[in-house]
């Protein structure tokens, strides 16, 4: 009973002081909804940015990982780092130059239309068909877990993670559908706080208990009883072969935190270039305590529980067995909140793509921003029930949850992140380019996956290779058909533009703990 009501108070708690902090906003206007106005501070933005991505696709996913493999995983997040600090110095102040609401803008921009909504459909392939149906499943089988959903309404492992996801579904879509980006900002930064708390405290009973009563002793037992799982170096045959970390690691990365619209988004909406750079930053240093708590806990199940039949549970059955009664409620409220911050973030992403690159454009230019941002409430709805639809037959996926997540995001990532990049540090590379290379790798990464290739690399690799292909491709293509003229970008003065003074320094702080957590987790510290 004391879990139900610490549950429900936590979620109502968050759900009114998002109210109370952007009640007053005008969300008729395309920025005010879209964008929270541009006033979006460096605190409210890294928060935003953290929840966008911590959800339990990775709290789930990645610990799963762990459980089977090692700490090569915690290269996820700290390559990411290097994705934001990338965001932060280089690209962060062209996209403000430009004064944009989504990536597809600046594709029209620089390339043509078509372009723009190429991207667009690419987009929304994702994250409809794989993304938001991700985040509501792992969700789901992490809350049916610790609240013994199964057990307490008498039906089926499928039917829980039904009513679950729906229920998930359902909040979440209220947050993005009516309150805005603000909203899901404000919620956002409120539950990272929960999450910091609650994620680091599983690591803390987790190694209490293996200690019989002592952190210290658990520790000791992690070290010295499984030492060959505590090195981030990883292997040819590994989950993470450290040589894919400047191939298609790094390629993923900065696709993720410096091209994906539901990320950089929360970037749009700075209140101008110094918060952004301040946000992004802090985002860059709160993804050096992930290892702690997205790859750790599956190790320690995997000392405590090493007969899971599915790695994916490790997390799920850490939390219900090491977390006293009186925080389970906290914790299932603060992983609902990380749940409803990555859905809620990535639907209104969905909503703000089809309406500002799709709609609008192709079907009706002279719409009001009003009857825009109803449109947008109406697809936001049918979004959220279309994923909804297919959450539930994620559990049949053959690989573990997060490889399958990322294997499967490959289909998109690579294009997307190359036509950005390459438009903005190009002047005469052409649409047609981007068309040819996009087609190239669908082609080129699905015979991949469909087993007709004839020999065997790691998928990393693939994509490590498929990156320079598609800019060789882009680059081959504008040879015979390039663009007309030069492109030059232009100052929209939408945002002011001075960085902040100390994003080079602490750019450079962040990398140097990067460097010192790879020197711990290796032969060279406490791994064997």
């Amino acid at each position: 009973m004391f879990a139900a009501i610490s549950f429900i108070f936590f979620t109502a708690l968050v759900a009114v002081i998002s109210y109370y902090m952007t009640k007053d906003e005008n969300l008729e206007t395309q920025d005010g909804y879209f964008l929270g106005g541009r006033s979006l501070k460096g605190v409210v933005i890294g928060g935003s940015l953290m929840l966008t991505n911590l959800s339990t696709e990775q709290l789930v996913g990645m610990n799963g990982a762990g459980y089977r493999e090692s700490m090569v995983l915690m290269t996820w997040e700290l390559i990411a780092s290097f994705g934001l600090m990338f965001l932060a110095v280089i690209l962060l102040p062209k996209y403000l130059k430009s004064g944009l609401t989504t990536i597809p803008e600046f594709l029209e921009e620089r390339y043509d239309k078509s372009t723009r909504q190429m991207v667009t459909i690419l987009f929304m392939c994702a994250y409809v068909i794989l993304y938001l149906p991700t985040i509501l499943y792992s969700g789901s089988l992490v809350l049916t877990g610790l609240f013994h959903v199964p057990e307490l309404l008498g039906v089926s492992q499928f039917t829980a993670l039904t009513i679950t996801v729906w229920a998930i579904g359902i909040v979440g879509s209220i947050y993005a559908i009516f309150g805005g980006l603000k909203a899901v900002a404000v919620s956002d930064t409120i539950n990272g706080v929960g999450l910091l708390i609650g994620g680091l405290s599983i690591p803390f009973f987790g190694l209490y208990k293996m200690g019989s009563g002592s952190v210290s002793a658990g520790i000791t037992r992690l070290i010295t009883e499984h030492p060959e799982k505590l090195n981030s170096i990883g292997g040819a045959t590994d989950a993470i072969p450290f040589s894919t970390i400047l191939t298609g690691t790094m390629f993923i990365s900065l696709f993720y935190w410096t091209t994906n619209q539901a990320i950089v988004q929360r970037t749009f909406a700075a209140k101008n270039l110094a918060e952004g750079q301040k946000g992004v930053l802090f985002a860059a240093a709160l993804k050096c305590l992930g290892p702690f708590f997205l790859v750790i806990p599956g190790i320690m199940a995997f000392h405590l529980y090493p007969n899971l039949e599915n790695g994916d549970m490790a997390y799920p059955t850490l939390i219900g067995d090491v977390l006293p009664t009186a925080l389970t409620g906290f914790m299932g409220a603060v992983l609902f909140g990380a749940i409803l911050s990555s859905f809620n973030s990535i639907l209104n992403s969905t909503v703000t793509m089809f309406c500002i690159n799709i709609y609008r454009p192709a079907f009706n230019p002279e719409i009001s921003d009003k009857d825009l941002v109803a449109l947008g409430k109406k697809m936001g709805t049918v979004v959220a029930v279309v994923s909804m639809l297919i959450a539930p037959f994620i559990m049949y996926a053959p690989a573990g949850l997060f490889t399958f997540l990322m294997e499967t995001w490959g289909y998109f990532n690579m294009p997307i992140a190359a036509i950005v990049l390459v438009g903005f540090f190009t002047k005469r590379i052409s649409a047609k380019a981007t068309r040819v290379a996009t087609i190239f790798h669908l082609v080129f990464y699905g015979s991949y996956k469909f087993g007709a290739w004839p020999v065997e690399i790691h998928w990393l690799h693939v994509l490590g290779l498929a990156f320079p292909m598609i800019v060789l491709i882009m680059y081959v293509v504008s040879m015979f058909s390039p663009r007309e003229t030069s492109y030059e970008q232009t100052y929209t003065g939408q945002v002011d533009l001075v960085e902040w003074k100390y994003a080079k320094h602490a750019t450079f702080g962040i990398f140097l703990v990067i460097c010192c957590l790879y020197l711990v987790f290796s032969k060279a510290g406490i791994a064997v």
